[in-house]
């Protein structure tokens, strides 16, 4: 198969590479005074760094997106399942778009900025749970994303059981933080919604065990 840049390969290297820049002129030029590292409950920073640091976290984001993106380029370059290729596509716009959202956050809380309101972090985050949830049960095996245990490995038919049951559950954490971020007490709904993704991950492995336990033509170790 022919390999050929698409849209969102081109945007991957646009935004890895701004980030990168942004990144090495941090470190190089960036504020000698303290910046912002972490923020409290109540929205104001509680811890501080340096711009060597800030460059770092910074620069870790860049080479995130850049392994990550590529990596579900690659692997849909690779597949001639059409459904695949399209979940690996939606699964590498869906970091695209989650990994360069985190780092403008980043760079301006770094820049003194306001958080955003509790209601808002928590349906953002739902968003985001909605977003991997849509894509997640139709990604095929790879190394980069999804349920990826020794079973599912040893298993095609753990993999997918395992990965849809995990969209699912992520769909419904999503939706669940979307509706339930306009009145949710807070910090507790998100630490709720937090603890979700625990037993959902949780739930998901202990799923592809029970697959490739049951499945006749699983793998052996």
């Amino acid at each position: 198969m022919k390999a050929r840049l698409n849209l969102i390969d081109l945007a991957t290297v646009a935004a890895s590479l701004a980030i990168l820049t942004y990144a090495a002129w941090m470190l190089l030029s960036g504020p000698q005074g303290a910046i912002p590292m972490h923020y409290g409950a109540d929205g104001t920073p509680d811890r501080f760094g340096d711009r060597m640091e800030a460059g770092l976290v910074i620069g870790a984001m860049g080479l995130m997106l850049a392994a990550i993106g590529w990596g579900f380029a690659h692997y849909a370059r690779r597949t001639d399942d059409v459904s695949r290729r399209r979940g690996l596509l939606a699964g590498q716009l869906v970091t695209l778009l989650t990994v360069g959202a985190t780092t403008a956050f980043m760079v301006m809380m770094m820049a003194g900025g306001a958080l955003p309101s509790p209601a808002l972090q928590m349906g953002g985050m739902g968003l985001l749970f909605l977003a991997v949830g849509a894509f997640l049960g139709r990604v095929g095996p790879n190394v980069a994303v999804g349920v990826r245990t020794p079973w599912t490995f040893k298993s095609r038919l753990a993999w997918e059981k395992s990965n849809r049951l995990a969209g699912r559950l992520f769909s419904l954490l999503g939706l669940i933080g979307i509706v339930a971020a306009p009145f949710a007490p807070q910090p507790a709904g998100m630490m709720t919604l937090i603890g979700g993704v625990s037993v959902a991950a949780l739930w998901s492995v202990l799923e592809s065990w029970r697959v490739w336990r049951a499945d006749p033509d699983r793998q052996p170790f």
